[in-house]
């Protein structure tokens, strides 16, 4: 079986936290000494993709919400990101057909820093993984409501060239898929599972739209 991926809306925030901070981190270098307060918060409409390496597919995120709140006057920022459910589809030993709703749960705020003089953002997010449905050659498979990494991805973004306060920008980054637990029946998939989606090589891009400050 492969990597199966999945982007919660609730609660997915890793990769999002950091578009915020890229946002908000142009908005500051463009703009800091428009807003007299000491931190500024901005929402941004955000979509994505995420690529898989184990079973060599890509999944669309989004599309979601950011929030990001900035500190003007040291550059420190935290964000949280909704995005619904995400559907990744793949063949497995490229006959198989393979099909899998996947989350982003975050496991705390996103943190990281903007570089207030050029913008620049570089955020974190502790990210857990969970499988909620799982079907192989159109048979569903019993996964459970706990088949979840045993513990968060670390998802380190950053923003790339070209970013626009106005029309927003890129974020990207990649990840590890850690193991997982608690699949299935007494966990009988769980075996299966990581054999599958479990390790380094993942990528990430988020598209941030244009902010409006809360």
């Amino acid at each position: 079986m492969h990597r199966l991926l999945r982007s919660r809306g609730a609660r997915a925030v890793t990769v999002p936290a950091v578009v915020g901070l890229v946002a908000v981190a142009a908005v500051v270098a463009t703009q800091a000494a428009a807003w007299a307060g000491s931190t500024l918060t901005v929402a941004y409409p955000v979509h994505g993709t995420t690529y898989l390496k184990a079973p060599s597919t890509a999944a669309s995120l989004g599309p979601g919400t950011l929030q990001a709140t900035l500190n003007l006057k040291n550059g420190a920022l935290t964000a949280s990101l909704t995005l619904p459910p995400a559907q990744v589809s793949f063949r497995e030993f490229g006959l198989v057909p393979v099909s899998a709703t996947t989350e982003f749960i975050q496991a705390g705020p996103t943190t990281g820093k903007v570089n207030l003089s050029t913008g620049a953002v570089t955020s974190t997010s502790k990210i857990i993984l969970k499988i909620t449905s799982l079907s192989v050659a159109g048979l569903p498979l019993p996964v459970g409501d706990s088949c979840e990494s045993a513990t968060p991805a670390v998802i380190t973004v950053t923003s790339q060239p070209g970013f626009s306060v106005v029309s927003g920008g890129d974020l990207t980054g990649t990840y590890a898929v850690p193991a997982f637990a608690h699949c299935g029946p007494a966990g009988l998939l769980t075996s299966l599972i990581n054999q599958s989606i479990t390790g380094p090589g993942n990528t990430i891009t988020l598209i941030l739209g244009a902010g409006k400050t809360a």
